[in-house]
């Protein structure tokens, strides 16, 4: 199919910042704010209060101050589309182009605040080492912040050479696509180039964001994707395979094939921040299975006729999975009660209503000792 110089299509697409992932869709966005002489520009790198902005003329230094919001998850990150002063010493970023899509996690388990990692990301990469064992719940945790950010998530086993048979791997790799339902899931050497071209085709065209632990070879994939080495590789420790921050800030870079990569610092932790539909995704079988229960608030832990008690009596449903599935219900829960009132005053008549009902129990119980 082919398009007039004058369609918005073959604008976009012949755009300085095609590369970047300009779209007609981000140029409609931007309609007003070229209407008062400001540049687009998309954000690779932040750094304490200021930013690095790729722009039609190349790439410039902006400062944030304009748009420093009370909200933490409205700060100027990685991946954000801004428009920007066209000139000036400092330049400024003037404001924010409305997000397709962000990755948010809990910046810790005893505070209220999320904090966003990356923004209008199409592929979340989940990197997950095999030269440890693996840990199926923080690949759930994973999982549950990818789908709940409106990316399509993606497992990339890595350092698949260090797996030393093919039916072993073949293992690990069921294994893992039974933990994450309706994910694509790749084993990839970047020692040996196995799955690197795979995932490559995979990420062509969009933008991808690479996430994981310390350790879990998100540089060294990211040099495969490019091509060169552009991120900084250290060695991991051979007692627990963890590794040292090669990467210390989220940089956005070019693939050669097309579309553009996110790097980001290994994350020690992985706190859920409002993420219940995320949950409901990665758990879809549990889900599907409750929707059959007898009663529709059924808490799946002592109630007639509850088809998820029924799947674990039965082998089909495995306890690991549903002891990860509540424990990441409630870690959730947690979070959202603590910014959200009327779920906090639901919790605390739950508990009154529990602990009157255990208290009638054992007064009951001790009628009958009696």
């Amino acid at each position: 199919m082919s398009f007039s110089p004058a369609s918005p299509e073959a604008s976009s697409a012949s755009h300085p910042l095609a590369p970047y992932g300009w779209d007609e869709g981000w140029e409609a966005e931007f309609t007003p704010y070229a209407a008062q002489g400001l540049l687009p520009g998309r954000v690779v790198r932040v750094d304490r209060g200021q930013c690095d902005v790729v722009t039609p003329g190349g790439t410039v230094r902006a400062d944030t101050e304009f748009v420093v919001p009370r909200d933490p998850l409205k700060v100027v990150c990685t991946g954000d589309w801004v428009a920007v002063d066209p000139g000036g010493d400092p330049r400024y970023v003037r404001t924010l182009l409305p997000r397709r899509t962000a990755f948010v996690r809990s910046t810790s388990s005893k505070r209220s605040e999320g904090q966003i990692l990356a923004a209008n990301v199409d592929h979340a990469i989940i990197a997950v080492p095999l030269a440890v064992e693996l840990d199926l719940g923080r690949i759930e945790r994973f999982l549950a912040l990818a789908w709940e950010s409106g990316a399509q998530p993606l497992v990339v086993l890595t350092k698949a050479d260090l797996v030393p048979d093919a039916t072993g791997l073949s293992y690990l790799v069921d294994d893992v696509e039974t933990t994450a339902p309706g994910v694509q899931v790749l084993a990839v050497s970047a020692a040996t180039g196995e799955g690197v071209d795979v995932l490559s085709a995979v990420v062509s065209g969009s933008t991808s964001v690479l996430l994981g632990i310390s350790g879990a070879g998100k540089s060294t994939l990211a040099n495969a994707l490019l091509g060169e080495d552009v991120m900084e590789v250290q060695a991991t420790r051979e007692v627990d395979g963890k590794g040292r921050h090669t990467t210390t800030t989220r940089n956005l870079l070019v693939l050669p094939g097309g579309g553009v990569l996110i790097d980001t610092p290994g994350l020690r932790g992985v706190g859920l921040w409002d993420a219940g539909q995320g949950v409901g995704q990665v758990f879809a079988e549990i889900e599907e299975l409750a929707e059959e229960c007898r009663f529709h608030d059924c808490a799946h832990g002592s109630e007639p006729g509850c088809a998820v008690l029924a799947a674990l009596e039965d082998g089909s449903l495995p306890e690991r999975r549903l002891e990860s599935y509540r424990k990441l219900l409630r870690e959730n829960q947690r979070i959202v009660a603590k910014t959200d009132a009327r779920l906090r005053a639901e919790i605390r008549r739950d508990w009154r209503l529990k602990g009157a009902e255990g208290r009638a129990a054992m007064e009951a119980k001790r009628g009958r000792i009696r």
